[in-house]
């Protein structure tokens, strides 16, 4: 593959147990899950955290998908992903804590969209997966995952 490739795709599945990570809030480096004692100062930017979350969460979705040629797994990171699910993943996260099933629903409201991906190598060497730059869904219909979400459980926007 050269630096990136575009294809038209049906996406298969998305993994929903693991679909976002933890970062500073001033210098997005990851952060750990578990770690939920946290200083006031980021140890990487010194992001003074007094006035402000010291976190935030991004996604990182692993998403199954289905070309005219093959079927592969590829990594979605928030950019692009915010693109199937029409919001932040903070406000995913806190969804899907108020509604146990949102993560699994929503893999299935998504699942069998015909969208048309960037891939792109990744930059770390150790990574298992090509990552999608860039997402167009396809259907003149299509309407992100937490809009159907939000009609499914009955609840309004934030």
């Amino acid at each position: 593959m050269d630096q990136s490739t575009t294809v038209t795709c049906s996406l298969l599945a998305i993994d929903h147990t693991n679909f976002c990570y933890k970062v500073c809030s001033g210098c997005e480096r990851t952060l750990p899950e578990t770690d939920d004692q946290f200083s006031s100062i980021c140890k990487f930017c010194n992001f003074n955290f007094s006035h402000s979350p010291p976190y935030k969460r991004l996604f990182r979705l692993l998403v199954s998908i289905a070309t005219d040629k093959q079927v592969k797994t590829v990594v979605c990171f928030d950019r692009a992903a915010r693109v199937l699910f029409g919001c932040s993943a903070d406000e995913f996260f806190r969804f899907a804590n108020r509604n146990p099933l949102a993560a699994v629903t929503a893999g299935q409201i998504l699942e069998g969209e015909m969208i048309r991906i960037t891939l792109t190598k990744p930059r770390n060497g150790n990574a298992q997966h090509l990552r999608v730059s860039s997402i167009v869904p396809l259907r003149s219909g299509f309407q992100p995952a937490i809009v159907t979400l939000r009609e499914y459980y009955g609840q309004r926007a934030p």
